[in-house]
């Protein structure tokens, strides 16, 4: 078991590993969309790489995930085949989200031979996400145009 302050060290190195290992400038917040992020994800039992939909306005999260559902069979055939689509995610919080995400089990961030396994988890889903996103951008954030 790590002391807080290890595991926040451990927390760093990890993401200054990957940073090194994959320089490049991820979408993350930048998607345009407010309340609509990309997230990578690390614990000691799984990897996950993220789309979140959390607008406070409802209906709104309803549109965002409703049109992306009703794009999920070209995401599993062309982009991500393991992506697992939730209407209603529930956060450690209470607070209710839509989540599309990709996850890897059996890593652990605590471990570094891992990492390099993370790594490329989160390099190529990450970008296969982003492939997506902007090919249906425009369809994605037209709230006017009907799923």
């Amino acid at each position: 078991m790590y002391s807080k302050e290890e595991a926040q060290q451990i927390k760093k190195e990890f993401w200054t590993a990957f940073a090194e290992a994959y320089p490049r400038k991820w979408l993350l917040y930048d998607t345009k969309i407010k309340d609509v992020t990309f997230k990578f994800y690390i614990d000691n039992k799984k990897a996950q790489v993220l789309l979140d939909i959390e607008p406070k306005d409802e209906e709104k999260r309803k549109i965002y995930y409703e049109k992306i559902e009703s794009l999920k069979t070209i995401l599993h055939e062309e982009y991500l085949s393991e992506a697992i689509l939730e209407r209603n995610f529930y956060l450690d919080n209470g607070k209710v989200i839509s989540r599309i995400w990709i996850e890897k089990l059996n890593v652990s961030l605590n471990n570094r031979n891992y990492w390099p396994e993370i790594f490329e988890f989160f390099s190529e889903t990450m970008t296969k996400f982003e492939m997506f996103f902007f090919e249906f951008e425009e369809y994605i954030k037209d709230l006017e145009m009907n799923t």
